[in-house]
């Protein structure tokens, strides 16, 4: 991976201090997203990791909302399908879902019943990965419906909330990360 290339994504990533809330600094992607060329990339770059990575792949599975950015067209270079983990009551029909703990209270994600079958290898995508809360449950789901959780990859990492380690045995893959 060209660290070229790599730059050119962390110069779209924009920061703001005291977002959402005093002392927290947010990596903001839409700078990237604006960026024709840059989306291109960040996009080349994940599907060059997959195709080394992992040969066979059945889905990409997003997280609400901004794995649903990357996920369709990462799946689309693939040649695979992309699947919907969503917040709780966003999804019709039968789903399985999960509650699990944030840093200030609870969230619930669920994914349809149906999305994946037994089996089958998923690669779990979001823009990034903070205390590692969301990206477990996202697993845990996908892990119900007896699938095979392949990979977890973001965009960006933040370390020192050390998030991968909550994944314990699951790959992890970031592009880009941040102390």
């Amino acid at each position: 991976m060209s660290e070229e290339r790599l730059r050119r994504l962390r110069d779209r990533v924009r920061p703001f201090p005291d977002f959402p809330v005093p002392g927290v600094l947010f990596r903001d992607i839409s700078p990237l997203l604006k960026d024709p060329e840059a989306f291109r990339t960040l996009i080349d770059l994940l599907e060059d990791h997959l195709r080394v990575s992992h040969p066979k792949i059945d889905f990409i599975a997003g997280l609400d909302s901004r794995g649903f950015l990357i996920g369709p067209p990462l799946a689309q270079r693939l040649g695979i399908g992309f699947v919907l983990i969503r917040k709780k009551g966003k999804l019709p029909g039968p789903t399985e879902s999960i509650s699990y703990a944030l840093e200030y209270g609870k969230a619930e994600l669920e994914i349809q019943s149906d999305a994946v079958e037994a089996g089958q290898k998923v690669v779990i995508v979001d823009d990034l990965l903070a205390t590692g809360g969301t990206m477990c449950a996202a697993c845990e789901l996908v892990k119900r419906l007896k699938a095979e959780v392949l990979e977890c990859m973001v965009i960006i990492e933040l370390k020192l909330l050390k998030g991968s380690e909550k994944l314990k045995s699951v790959p992890f893959y970031s592009l880009l990360q941040y102390d």
